[in-house]
Formats: C-alpha cells, sequence, structure tokens
C-alpha cells in the first residue's frame, strides 16, 4: 500500500480539503440527513472558499492527510478557537473536524490524525482539548472513548431544516 503523509496545510490545500471534506461528510450522513441538505451544507461549509478562509485564519490549525504519490487528500483535522455551548478558557482548543475516508478506516489513520491534533495542541499550550460528535455515531464516539475523551456536554447541530443532538466532549492534555 502506498503512504500516508500527515502535514501542515499551506494555503494552496483548500481544494483538496474541500473535496475530502464533503467525501467523508457524505460517507458519513448519507441517509440521516436529507439529501438536499447534505449536499446544500457540503456546498457551503466544505467549499473550497470556506477552506481558504480557515486556512487564512491564524487561529486555526489544519493537517492533511495524503496518499502518495501525488498526494490524494484521504483525510484531515482542523482545529481551532473553541465555539461549543460549554465553559471554555484560555488553555481550551477545539478540534472542530477530525475526518478519515471510510476506505482508510481501521488502518491507523484515525488515532495517527488523533495523535497529530494533540501533539499540535500541546504545542500550542492548550490545557484541554474539546469537540462535538454526533450522538448516534458509534464509530467516532467509541474512536474519541478509546482516546481519552470524556463528555461534558450536549448540542444541537444544524443542518438544512433539522437539527441533530452532538455529544460535547473533552480531552484533558
Amino acid at each position: 500500500m502506498s503512504e500516508i503523509t500527515i502535514r501542515p496545510c499551506t494555503p494552496a490545500d483548500a481544494e483538496r480539503l474541500s473535496i475530502v471534506a464533503a467525501a467523508t461528510f457524505i460517507e458519513t450522513y448519507a441517509g440521516i440527513v436529507d439529501g438536499d441538505d447534505l449536499v446544500a451544507h457540503c456546498g457551503t461549509t466544505h467549499a473550497p472558499a470556506a477552506y481558504a478562509a480557515l486556512l487564512a485564519d491564524p487561529s486555526r490549525r489544519l493537517f492533511l492527510a495524503t496518499l502518495d504519490p501525488g498526494e490524494a487528500p484521504v483525510g484531515f483535522m482542523l482545529m481551532g478557537p473553541p465555539d461549543l455551548p460549554v465553559e471554555t478558557g484560555p488553555g481550551d482548543m477545539e478540534l472542530t473536524r477530525i475526518y478519515a475516508l471510510h476506505r482508510f478506516h481501521g488502518q491507523g489513520l484515525g488515532p495517527r490524525l488523533m495523535r497529530t491534533a494533540i501533539d499540535a495542541a500541546r504545542a500550542a499550550g492548550v490545557k484541554r482539548l474539546l469537540l462535538a460528535v454526533y450522538s448516534k455515531n458509534a464509530r467516532a464516539n467509541a474512536f474519541y472513548g478509546k482516546s481519552g475523551f470524556r463528555q461534558v456536554g450536549t448540542r444541537l447541530f444544524h443542518v438544512g431544516v433539522n437539527d441533530y443532538l452532538d455529544w460535547v466532549l473533552a480531552l484533558d492534555l
């Protein structure tokens, strides 16, 4: 199998991030989220312009997982200031997205992305890493539990005309 590399993103990665983000979002939520809402969400939240804006924000950290040769995008993670309905402080950071194509689940990519996130957070002086995950995403919830996260709250995540219950999780670093 070709080698997967995880590296910090550059401004030139907006399109790669957009493609892998939309693909993983559709893989995960097709059949859960209405198709029109799914497409609209990917067309806005996961558009190249949205990732270009995130890449230009110095408070964000993005890492891309690519498959050689040719740097095909297979996963990524995004971190930044917390925007969750729980009490936060200056030592907190949110792991906003940690996405991997389903084809690469169970091959160690998720733990490698999580280790990258934890290392980047610690290097930035972060004391607590937060994230939100769909409450019914059993695979993701098991992964986060195995990674040491614990539930500290809930939120409603809005896609289209529907709300979905997310669990807010935290990991003390």
